[in-house]
């Protein structure tokens, strides 16, 4: 009892003593500058993908704050976890040292339950026409928490352990007529299933022998790709990306057997030309081909993976106006192999300006997702990895909204939209049969119904501090199976109901500033041995505070759930409680 009363004045003191942080924020004009001057190339946003978080918390898009070019991108749509983490993105420097001509970064931090992070990059070619950009990121953790299920008192801690390694390399050549784009990235990531394992019920008592929490899965990572593309505002417009992944499992349910690798050849193609002014009829797609290298596993156990292709055209005709922009076209989308679809969505989007600075826009697409063996892991890493998913088929995802920016400093989106889904997924724990990794998740698809609506706010004064703050409601609808047993409540297993994203930044004085970032997520359900159970709200204060010494050294301090809130992403993973980290960053 003394002990917990130790805890809890501990996150007490943490949370009085945050006040007095601060954080590092760059000056947002000069961070455009930097964006175009020194694209340097990292993989990790260090604000989001913390060691502290093993699995990052679930993605929200934010609508563009600005009129709609030709090109429309994805408006705002409710808590995206199918994150994609593109082959070669743009880097985030981690620091308020403003931009100079040195084109070099690093950045390290260390802190509680060994949590590490670390960037390096640096920029050797940067002329107009040639980009040649080297980058690695580092993320660990090796520290003991706590499960939140009741079991034996020698088995309340466990260790969690995490090491991400990525790096890359970019180069980017502009042509009179012609921009060219290549580049290569590795990625190494080595974990255990730390997860609470689920006996069968045939099993009595707490025999956690059964599961394997120690041995280290590795995942790798080998990307490469090549494209071809037209300088913005020509007649013709034309995009050619040819890209290959492979992507490994070490090992399958247990050390004793191999995983499979995933091989994806994936080409992204668009064609398009101007004609009567502001007016393009184009015809974009991407195709995918899937191949697999399967080893034998033995012990009852089968691999089920199907070599096949995935295919997306999009045909579409666009034309602006003075205050207005639109877009009309169509998906066609197919799948081949033994669970072949095929399957249409409507590609459209809208703009008008119905007032200074406000306007009113409209967007219905549709996706297929692959749900391949990469795709999924980067969602959730804990994922059995000896299943194949069917690919999502999203037949709908309309949004109509109304933002504005009419009053200085201020800004705001007021949205809601529709999802139709089949085979959406949701992750669920497995049951622990045999001495195997432990709660290795299982992935559960079902078609999907989603209506969702929200609002987004943003302020800005001069440059003393600005405030966010965005809510989302999300109603499921889920379609129930039935089976011997009759018919099951199905849930959004693991999806928010409601969502609302907060953060100011503040800055006192020169050199000196302080964040805080504030996540929930409520109405979130588990599948556990047959039953619906109701998860822990996600409930995260954050804190980051930093100080520039010069144009080239910067400290910071970030302090993680400084409410010591506790709760799961996934059924049986708990995530860390309070975690501090102190760090450098540095401009060379």
């Amino acid at each position: 009892m003394k002990t917990r009363y130790n805890i809890k004045a501990l996150c007490m003191i943490a949370l009085l003593g945050s006040t007095a942080t601060v954080s590092a924020q760059e000056d947002k004009t000069k961070e455009k500058d930097l964006n175009r001057e020194m694209t340097l190339e990292r993989e990790y946003d260090p604000t989001v993908q913390d060691a502290s978080k093993v699995n990052t918390l679930p993605v929200i898009k934010e609508p563009v704050v600005k009129k709609m070019p030709i090109d429309y991108a994805s408006f705002t749509v409710p808590a995206d976890p199918e994150k994609e983490i593109s082959l070669l993105p743009s880097g985030n420097i981690m620091t308020d040292i403003q931009y100079n001509k040195r084109r070099g970064y690093f950045n390290f931090g260390g802190g509680t339950y060994l949590n590490l992070n670390g960037d390096l990059g640096y920029h050797i070619l940067s002329t107009d026409k040639d980009k040649l950009n080297l980058w690695f990121s580092h993320r660990s953790t090796n520290g003991k928490v706590k499960y939140m299920q009741e079991v034996p008192e020698n088995e309340e801690k466990v260790k969690a352990k995490l090491n991400d390694n990525m790096g890359g390399l970019n180069f980017k050549h502009t042509f009179n007529k012609t921009i060219l784009d290549m580049g290569i990235k590795y990625g190494y990531s080595a974990f255990n299933y730390y997860g609470l394992p689920l006996l069968n019920a045939s099993l009595l008592g707490f025999d956690f022998d059964y599961a394997d929490r120690e041995t280290n899965q590795v995942n790798q990572t080998i990307q490469a790709k090549i494209g071809f593309e037209s300088k913005e505002d020509a007649p013709v417009g034309y995009l050619l990306d040819l890209g290959y992944t492979n992507f490994s499992h070490k090992y399958a349910l247990s050390k004793e057997q191999d995983g499979p690798t995933e091989h994806t050849f994936d080409v992204k193609f668009d064609l398009n030309t101007r004609f009567g002014g502001e007016q393009r009829i184009g015809l974009g797609g991407n195709v995918e081909y899937f191949n697999y290298s399967l080893p034998t596993i033995g012990s009852g156990d089968e691999l089920e993976f199907e070599n096949h292709a995935e295919a997306t055209l999009s045909p579409y005709y666009k034309v602006a106006g003075d205050n207005w922009n639109l877009k009309l076209g169509a998906n066609v989308m197919f799948v081949t192999g033994d669970n072949s679809k095929f399957m249409a969505s409507p590609n459209i989007a809208a703009d008008v300006e119905v007032a200074d600075k406000t306007q009113l826009y409209l967007v219905a697409g549709g996706k297929l997702y692959s749900n391949s063996m990469y795709d999924i892991s980067q969602v959730n890493r804990y994922i059995d990895p000896t299943k194949e998913l069917l690919p999502s088929r999203n037949y709908l995802d309309g949004t109509v909204g109304l933002r504005s920016g009419v009053a200085p400093g201020f800004w705001f989106d007021v949205f809601g939209g529709y999802k139709i889904t089949n085979d959406e997924v949701f992750f669920t724990p497995n049951l622990l049969l045999t001495k195997k990794f432990a709660n290795t998740s299982n992935a559960l698809q079902a078609n999907t119904k989603q209506a969702f609506g929200g609002v987004s706010l943003k302020y800005s004064y001069q440059q003393l501090f600005d405030i966010t703050l965005k809510g989302v409601y999300n109603n499921w609808n889920v379609e129930n199976k039935e089976d011997e047993n009759g018919t099951f409540d199905y849930k959004a297993y693991g999806k928010p109901e409601m969502e609302l994203n907060a953060g100011i930044t503040v800055r006192p004085i020169k050199n000196v500033s302080a964040s805080l970032d504030y996540y929930l997520a409520t109405g979130r359900y588990a599948l556990v041995t047959g039953e619906n159970e109701k998860m822990n709200n996600i409930n995260e204060l954050n804190l980051t505070g930093a100080y520039t010494l010069n144009d080239t050294f910067g400290l910071y301090l970030k302090l993680n759930n400084v409410l010591c809130q506790k709760y799961e992403l996934y059924y049986g993973y708990p995530m860390q409680s309070f975690s501090a980290m102190i760090g450098v960053n540095i401009n060379f």
